[in-house]
């Protein structure tokens, strides 16, 4: 009798840990950008003279932004950081918290507002994050001071 208490015990256990079992957050994070990177569109982005490779992430935000390339634009200075263009439309969005913003990122602000930030820093904003540009190297000297007009190309 006491021999069946005891498996039973185990087993119920087992059953309890098996549904309480959370992979770690790392491992999560790091499959999610695994993914992400798997589904992305390549795209140039084209600045003065010089051209940035960048990926698109696999999203209706991004993929709304790839159908309206090519797109020659002026982009506004903001905050000694970003650039950024105003659409007349919106695009669908799905705006998190995205604390860290690096330099590179292309990310979409209210729903129709793209922004290309070229430092990096913390941001208490929520955005949408469209994609970014594979090797910033440069950026900063590309964009220079005030606004400037940029090429975003498939």
């Amino acid at each position: 009798m006491l021999k069946k208490v005891f498996m039973a015990a185990v087993m119920l256990f087992t059953v309890i840990m098996f549904l309480s079992y959370e992979p770690p957050k790392n491992t999560v994070a790091v499959a999610q950008d695994v993914r992400t990177e798997a589904k992305t569109m390549q795209i140039k982005i084209l600045i003065g003279e010089k051209t940035f490779d960048a990926v698109l992430y696999d999203n209706a935000a991004a993929r709304a932004f790839y159908e309206k390339l090519p797109l020659n634009v002026t982009m506004t200075e903001f905050n000694g950081n970003e650039k950024f263009y105003s659409f007349d439309k919106n695009l669908p969005s799905l705006d998190k918290k995205v604390d860290n913003i690096r330099t590179g990122d292309l990310m979409l602000w209210l729903s129709n507002t793209v922004v290309l930030f070229y430092q990096d820093f913390y941001s208490g904003y929520n955005y949408t994050r469209l994609g970014k540009i594979k090797n910033p190297e440069g950026l900063l000297d590309a964009v220079g001071n005030g606004n400037i007009s940029v090429k975003f190309e498939k």
